[in-house]
C-alpha cells in the first residue's frame, strides 16, 4: 500500500469514528430479527454463515431463541461480515422486500388487527425497536396531503446507512402492500447517501421517484390511505397484542427513555437550537427533575445535544447537497464560523475534512 492511500484509510477510518463509541452500542437490547432474514438468506443462497459470528460471544444457532438479545455493535459487525461474504449491493433490497406482516411477530398482528391504515402504521412506528430496528424511526407530517416514515442511524452511524435503509424500506412497502392491497405505491423515496451503481434496483423496488442526496431518509406516501379500513380489524384482539408489544417495550429502563425522549425532541428541533429549560418544559418536567433524570442515566444536556448535533452534521456532510454552511444553519448556529469551531471540537477535523474523508 503507498503512503497516500493509507494516508486516506486512515483519514477515512478517523472520520467514521469521529464521534467517540456510544456505550448504549455495547448494550445487548436488540431482537436479532434482522441477522436471522440474513442467514436465512444465506442459507438459500448455500453461502455459510456460521463465520459472521466468531468472536462475538453469540453462535449462528442462537438467534433462533425469541429470548435473545443483540448489541448494537455485535449485529453491526454481523451485517458487515454478511455483505463482504455475499457480495450482493442490494442486498438488504432483496432481504426487504421478502419480508411479510409475519416476520414482524406479535407486532404483526398488532397492525392486521388495527382499525385503518393509519392505525397500523402509528402501532409499526411506536414499537419498531422490538422487531430488531437498528434505525431510529418516527412518523411526520409532510403536508396536507402527505405522510411519511422518516428514520436516521443510531448512534451516528452511517458506514451501513443503505443496507438498513433498503431493509426497512422495502419491508414497510411490502408490509403495506399486504396490508391494504397491492395498489398503494410510495408517493417518493428520499436518502441522505448518494446514489449507488444499482440505483435502478430502487426504482424497481419503490416504482416511485427516488431522490438520493436529500436531507432525509424516508418514504412518502399520500395520506389519504391513512384512514383505509383494514379487512383483518378485531379490537380486542389489536389491543392485546399492543399490550403485550408495550410489555417488551418496558424492558428499557426509565433512565433510557428519558434520554431517548431528549434525543427525538432536539433532532426534530435543532434549527431551534432548544435549550434545557424549553425541552424540560414540552416534556412536562421541572428543569432540576430533567437534570436528575438525565444524571440517573449519566448523561448531561450538552453531550446529548453535541452528541445529536454531531450525528446530523456527519449525515448532511455525506449527502453533500448542502454547504457546510447551510449545515450549520441547520444544526441551529447562525455563525458559519462557530460551526466549523463546533464541528472540529465534537470530531476532531474540519467539516470540509470529514466530507472528503466520509466513504
Amino acid at each position: 500500500m503507498t503512503q497516500a492511500a493509507f494516508e486516506l484509510r486512515e483519514t477515512r477510518r478517523t472520520a467514521a469514528s469521529a464521534i467517540e463509541p456510544d456505550p448504549r452500542a455495547q448494550a445487548a437490547d436488540i431482537p436479532p430479527n434482522v441477522l436471522v432474514h440474513l442467514t436465512e438468506f444465506a442459507l438459500r443462497q448455500g453461502i455459510a454463515s456460521e463465520p459472521w459470528f466468531a468472536g462475538l460471544g453469540i453462535t449462528r444457532q442462537q438467534i433462533n431463541d425469541p429470548s435473545l438479545r443483540v448489541s448494537y455493535r455485535q449485529a453491526r459487525m454481523i451485517i458487515s461480515r454478511a455483505l463482504q461474504a455475499m457480495r450482493l449491493p442490494a442486498l438488504g433490497l432483496l432481504i426487504g422486500r421478502n419480508e411479510t406482516i409475519g416476520s414482524f411477530g406479535l407486532l404483526g398482528l398488532a397492525m392486521m388487527t388495527s382499525r385503518n391504515f393509519g392505525e397500523a402504521m402509528s402501532a409499526g412506528i411506536e414499537n419498531h425497536k422490538i422487531c430488531g430496528s437498528l434505525l431510529d424511526v418516527d412518523f411526520v407530517a409532510m403536508d396536507a396531503h402527505h405522510v411519511g416514515v422518516q428514520a436516521w442511524p443510531r448512534y451516528g452511524d452511517i458506514e451501513l446507512l443503505p443496507f438498513l435503509c433498503e431493509e426497512l424500506f422495502a419491508s414497510c412497502l411490502a408490509i403495506s402492500r399486504e396490508l391494504v392491497g397491492p395498489s398503494i405505491t410510495p408517493v417518493r423515496m428520499e436518502f441522505t447517501y448518494p446514489a449507488p451503481a444499482y440505483a435502478t434496483e430502487y426504482t424497481q423496488t419503490f416504482q416511485c421517484e427516488v431522490r438520493f442526496g436529500a436531507q432525509h431518509n424516508r418514504i412518502v406516501v399520500d395520506a389519504d390511505w391513512l384512514v383505509q379500513p383494514l379487512p383483518g380489524y378485531n379490537p380486542l384482539v389489536s389491543r392485546q397484542a399492543l399490550a403485550l408489544c408495550h410489555q417488551q417495550l418496558r424492558g428499557n429502563s426509565p433512565s433510557n427513555e428519558i434520554v431517548v425522549s431528549v434525543e427525538r425532541l432536539l433532532r426534530n428541533r435543532l434549527r431551534d437550537h432548544p435549550r434545557l429549560t424549553e425541552v424540560a418544559r414540552t416534556l412536562h418536567l421541572s428543569e432540576r427533575s430533567l437534570r436528575r433524570r438525565l444524571a440517573e442515566s449519566g448523561r448531561i444536556f450538552r453531550e446529548i445535544h453535541d452528541r445529536v448535533r454531531a450525528e446530523r452534521a456527519l449525515e448532511l456532510l455525506h449527502a453533500g447537497q448542502m454547504s457546510v454552511a447551510q449545515i450549520g444553519i441547520e444544526l441551529g448556529f447562525s455563525d458559519p464560523r462557530e460551526f466549523r469551531r463546533a464541528f472540529k471540537r465534537w470530531t476532531g477535523m474540519p467539516p470540509q475534512v470529514a466530507r472528503r474523508s466520509l466513504p
